[in-house]
C-alpha cells in the first residue's frame, strides 16, 4: 500500500490546487520534497498525524531539518516542525478533517502527532 500511496496516489493529490502539501528538505539529497498531508491550522500552527511515525520519509526529513514550508489552501507558509510524541494522535484526529482522519486511522500502523509553528 505505501509504494501505490507514494508512486500514485501521492502524485496525484499533489498537483491538486486545493490539496494541502507538506514541503520538507531531503535529508540526503538537500532537493524540497513534497508530500500531500491532512491537517488542520490553528492561529499560528498546523497540526497533523502522521501514519507511520518515525519510519515516514517527511518525518525522518523533518528530524534532521525542520524547517518546512506548508501548502494551506493554495498558499505556502514557512514553519518549522516538531515532532509531539506526548500528543495523543487519535484524539487529534478527531480535531482535525475528517476524510484524511478516517484514512489515516485505517492505513496507520504507528500514528504520530506533528506541529508546524508557522511564521507567516
Amino acid at each position: 500500500m505505501t509504494a501505490l500511496q507514494r508512486r500514485v496516489v501521492n502524485p496525484i493529490n499533489a498537483r491538486l490546487p486545493f490539496q494541502t502539501l507538506l514541503e520538507t528538505t531531503g535529508r540526503t539529497s538537500g532537493l524540497p520534497r513534497r508530500t500531500p498531508i491532512g491537517g488542520r491550522r490553528t492561529g499560528n500552527e498546523f497540526w497533523f498525524v502522521s501514519e507511520f511515525g518515525e519510519k515516514s520519509q517527511y518525518v525522518r526529513n523533518i528530524q534532521a531539518q525542520p524547517e518546512v514550508r506548508v501548502r494551506i489552501n493554495g498558499q505556502w507558509h514557512a514553519g518549522t516542525a516538531e515532532l509531539v510524541p506526548e500528543d495523543d494522535p487519535r484524539a487529534r484526529l478527531k480535531v482535525l478533517p475528517q476524510f484524511n482522519s478516517a484514512a489515516v486511522r485505517v492505513m496507520g500502523t504507528n500514528l504520530l502527532t506533528l506541529r508546524v509553528d508557522l511564521k507567516d
